[in-house]
């Protein structure tokens, strides 16, 4: 889902310069400030991502220890099951109150969190690293046709038609993963995708 969704905003974040251009108004000197604009944009837009991207994983780790240390000192076994309980969220109504039992002393006997265990990893980086990536690379498929096509009337049709494959590309793979028909999700992907550029573009996005 995190995947797909950095490529879905690399794309919304182009398609806002791309949806902009006009046939009729714009020349080369128009289309190759829009390339550099939305280029820039989510070289930025990846930039942010991974920096978001790391502090999500330092929150994430630094939220395991305080809930492992608070199941520690809980004084009774129920107020460490409501813990465990509200960490596995609706799937807890499965667990009676020896499974809940089990998870708890299953906790206890792990070993201390060690040391610096929130900090940044070299693992943090690399992930920051495959989100700007994918940010940045989901630009170019859509603002090739512009460098490769000199009549711009086709360009913004080839781009056009791009854009609405990483669409529905984006919605299919969503649906295989969430059970749902691959195709329909495509498809509402697109129609979707083709709602939010527009408010995005008439807001001036």
């Amino acid at each position: 889902i995190e995947r797909i969704s950095e490529v879905l905003f690399g794309l919304f974040m182009v398609l806002t310069f791309t949806g902009t251009l006009s046939v009729a108004d714009s020349g080369r000197d128009e289309v190759r400030d829009m390339l550099v604009a939305a280029i820039g944009c989510n070289i930025a837009w990846g930039f942010v991502d991974g920096v978001m991207y790391v502090l999500r994983n330092l929150v994430v780790r630094a939220r395991e220890v305080t809930f492992a240390n608070a199941v520690r000192a809980a004084r009774r076994p129920e107020d460490a099951h409501h813990l465990v309980a509200t960490q596995i969220g609706p799937m807890a109504a499965g667990l009676d109150r020896p499974g809940l039992e089990r998870v708890r002393q299953w906790l206890v006997d792990q070993p201390l969190p060690p040391r610096g265990r929130t900090r940044m990893k070299a693992d943090d980086f690399r992930g920051a690293l495959g989100v700007f990536l994918l940010v940045f690379a989901s630009t170019f498929p859509v603002v090739l046709p512009f460098v490769f096509i000199d009549n711009l009337q086709l360009a913004m049709r080839v781009s056009a038609a791009v854009a609405i494959a990483m669409l529905f590309l984006c919605g299919y793979n969503w649906g295989r993963y969430g059970g749902i028909t691959p195709w329909w999700s495509g498809l509402v992907m697109v129609v979707l995708g083709v709602v939010v550029e527009a408010i995005v573009i008439a807001l001036g996005g």
